[in-house]
């Protein structure tokens, strides 16, 4: 088994050292647990012709895909699997349907219960380490995977600072694995 099997891989094109496409055949290629396309500065018609392509990048390697916060763009495309920021869960009223998978963006205890009432299948929960991507935001910590976990029904998956060699630790603390933006970027 290696680490990936526990680690679901966040995009980000400007933390890409090269070329975004060969970046993504790279990070397939190692089979992570799930691949959610982020990239928050494509308009809509860039996202979906992106995420057209990453779709079928991932379908090829077995790699279950998710679109971020844009339903109407994951339903023209197919993709039945849907990251959302608590914020848009809410704003839909719950769990947008027809979707098989639903995972969600928490920050605390109340924000944990309200995403898995609402009918989140999977928390990303964040930020536990300290990250470049949120300078100045101070990592909450392994005791606070720890806490949410306890009391969390559904996987938890902790992002901000995740590693390869902190990955055990956040499982220790009992997360089912952890989400990497900047290392799968990187390699």
């Amino acid at each position: 088994m290696t680490p990936y099997e526990h680690l679901i891989a966040v995009t980000d094109r400007t933390l890409c050292r090269g070329d975004f496409g060969t970046q993504l055949k790279k990070v397939t290629a190692l089979h992570p647990c799930a691949l959610i396309l982020r990239e928050r500065d494509l308009d809509d018609p860039e996202y979906q012709e992106l995420a057209g392509r990453v779709q079928e990048m991932c379908r090829l390697r077995g790699v279950p895909f998710y679109v971020h916060a844009r339903v109407d763009v994951a339903r023209k495309i197919g993709c039945r699997n849907i990251h959302l920021p608590l914020p848009l869960l809410r704003s839909l009223g719950g769990r947008p349907k027809g979707f098989d998978s639903v995972s969600v963006s928490c920050h605390s205890a109340e924000d944990m219960r309200e995403a898995v009432a609402a009918g989140a299948d999977r928390i990303i929960l964040g930020t536990i380490f300290q990250t470049e991507c949120k300078k100045g935001l101070r990592g909450r910590g392994l005791s606070f995977v720890k806490e949410i976990c306890e009391a969390c029904p559904v996987p938890v998956y902790a992002i901000g600072g995740i590693k390869e060699t902190n990955l055990g630790d956040v499982m220790a603390a009992g997360a089912a694995g952890g989400c990497m933006m900047s290392g799968y970027m990187r390699i």
